[in-house]
């Protein structure tokens, strides 16, 4: 498939954001957590725009380049022209996260088999691993509306979510928020796990939890690990780990 390159279109430092973006949808395809076309990752574009960046509907997200992805609008009108579609429905949860939260440039959001799993469980993320302890230091629950293209469920989904970076999607899937895109990669890596372990010691016997004063350390604990970076800590390395595979999301 031919697309035809937009780089001398954009500004440096959007160019920049689309190829990170590109690279975070690959990502996504690569670690197993996309849903063929159906779910989105975006990226707000600095300025007083609030201009967004979010996949062309129907490509898969291994087939992401900088160049297929759309600019659109709050309203997901199209702000550069694109041969590709968008879809406006997609993009309600995402123009809700962005709405709400100025510190967020990046939402992720999957329909992981794992993750549904868990969403659908009354006790939702349990205390059970190291993993969990990082999201249940910033986790919210937003129950299930149905398919999420109705405006008016905007107002309840950010009530909901407040100022947590992770949100579970009662019933259909996880989401989250960053300042980067490499904080919200990182975060989803970390949400994926948790749900993993937690149906793996399910199945299993007797459940030990963490303590919960452990939880409340959890930022220090973050910091510490990452050197203060957070996904910019492990970015590089996930970006080396793609470029041997395809370097082609950067076209």
């Amino acid at each position: 498939m031919h697309i035809p390159s937009v780089k001398d279109q954009v500004s440096a430092e959007e160019w920049q954001l689309r190829v990170d973006l590109a690279a975070c949808y690959r990502l996504v395809a690569l670690y197993g957590w996309s849903d063929l076309v159906f779910t989105h990752i975006s990226a707000r574009i600095p300025g007083p725009e609030h201009h967004f960046l979010i996949n062309p509907y129907g490509l898969m997200f291994d087939e992401i380049t900088a160049s297929s992805l759309v600019k659109v609008d709050q309203q997901c009108n199209k702000v550069i022209d694109s041969p590709f579609p968008v879809n406006p429905a997609g993009f309600v949860i995402h123009s809700a996260v962005h709405a709400a939260r100025e510190d967020v440039q990046c939402v992720l959001h999957t329909h992981t088999r794992a993750g549904v799993a868990v969403s659908a469980q009354k006790c939702g993320v349990l205390p059970l691993s190291q993993q969990s302890t990082f999201v249940l230091a910033s986790l919210a629950y937003h129950d299930y509306e149905g398919v999420a293209f109705r405006e008016d469920e905007k107002p309840r989904l950010q009530a909901d979510m407040g100022q947590a970076n992770f949100l579970m999607l009662r019933n259909h899937g996880l989401l989250t928020a960053g300042k980067s895109i490499a904080d919200a990669f990182l975060s989803m890596y970390t949400f994926e796990a948790t749900c993993q372990i937690q149906l793996a010691a399910q199945a299993g016997g007797e459940l030990v939890h963490v303590n919960p004063l452990i939880v409340k350390g959890v930022a220090e604990a973050m910091r510490v690990q990452t050197g203060g970076l957070g996904g910019a800590f492990v970015w590089p390395s996930l970006i080396r780990k793609l470029d041997r595979t395809d370097e082609s999301y950067k076209l």
